[in-house]
């Protein structure tokens, strides 16, 4: 029997933090196994906002380094780089004819980012269907994403479905793979807020590249509060905070770091949750600049990977143009 398929994508917008980690890149290789997985570097939705073209590119090839240094395998996923495959700005120009204007506007991601911002781009207020588009030309199945980009899911579903009633039967309608370990990781400067490489603050977020001393500083800089104790409450989100860091990245369970940690203070659990981290990403790290270094490596990945993408994306975007009355070629 066929595996069904997952999709997913990264933008190649910077260092990833260890929120990214926990929250999808972790989880990737072991998807593997189970499913047909494709996975982007989604450089085209980067230009969204301005990108400096040379950083891009270097981007780009961190976040394919970072892809094979967790270990993601192209001989058994598919792993390219967006816009080597030009499927897919093709079926979002087709999938925009079909797309409300005020469906665009009411998206929750772009009314955020346009108010930070004096001009809007159509490329921004578009996004959502260059993301719809990405997911349906590969007739997935299955989409790793968090409730934040629930709503993108569901305007995929809507755009799936009002083709098929139009055209006759041609996408999959996806659904949301919730992660099965891992969660959101917030702040450790402000832990009311998900963590950030945006952040003003550069301790308040752990990058995945950061050295060892580096992971030790910032972790001895969170904050925590005045109680005195270790507890998992809303209350106290620092420690709260701390503890779910630790429990991903070591795989123990909440309530036995309560226990280990009954009568101690907030410096030993810093210490310990800095190590934990330490050894999670340290290994991953190391990796990937070996991984990074060997350009024609790199280069070998992405071009098969683009080949395997395209192969798979033109079958169904020639039943989409057949559908709409395209001649073919």
């Amino acid at each position: 029997m066929d595996k069904k398929i997952v999709y997913s994508g990264i933008q190649p917008s910077g260092n990833l933090t260890l929120g990214n980690y926990i929250g999808a890149l972790r989880n990737f290789p072991p998807l593997q196994e189970d499913y047909d997985c494709i996975y982007c570097i989604a450089d085209m939705h980067a230009i969204t906002v301005p990108q400096e073209p040379k950083v891009l590119r270097a981007h780009s090839l961190d976040i394919l380094a970072l892809y094979l240094a967790v270990g993601i395998d192209p001989d058994k996923s598919t792993i390219y780089i967006q816009s080597h495959v030009p499927a897919h700005v093709e079926l979002m120009w087709l999938l925009n004819t079909m797309t409300g204007l005020g469906q665009l506007q009411r998206m929750t991601q772009f009314k955020s980012k346009a108010e930070k911002t004096n001009e809007v781009n159509a490329g921004l207020l578009n996004y959502p269907v260059l993301m719809a588009a990405d997911i349906l030309l590969y007739g997935t199945h299955y989409v790793p994403v968090g409730d934040d980009q629930k709503q993108h899911i569901e305007i995929t579903r809507d755009l799936a479905e009002r083709f098929n009633s139009r055209y006759s039967e041609t996408f999959v309608l996806p659904e949301m793979l919730k992660a099965k370990v891992g969660g959101r990781v917030m702040s450790l400067q402000d832990p009311t807020k998900k963590m950030s490489k945006s952040d003003a603050d550069e301790n308040s977020f752990i990058l995945i590249l950061d050295q060892d001393d580096v992971i030790r500083r910032k972790f001895k800089r969170a904050v925590t509060d005045s109680e005195g104790h270790i507890a998992y409450n809303d209350q106290q989100a620092g420690v709260k905070n701390l503890l779910d860091i630790y429990s991903a990245c070591s795989g123990r369970t909440i309530e036995d770091l309560l226990k280990d940690y009954d009568g101690k203070g907030y410096g030993v659990l810093k210490e310990d949750v800095a190590e934990a981290v330490i050894g999670e990403i340290g290994p991953i790290r190391d990796r990937f600049h070996e991984i990074r270094s060997d350009k024609a490596y790199l280069e070998e990945v992405y071009r098969q990977g683009a080949e395997k993408a395209s192969r798979r994306a033109s079958k169904i975007l020639r039943k989409v143009y057949k559908k709409m009355g395209f001649i073919p070629r």
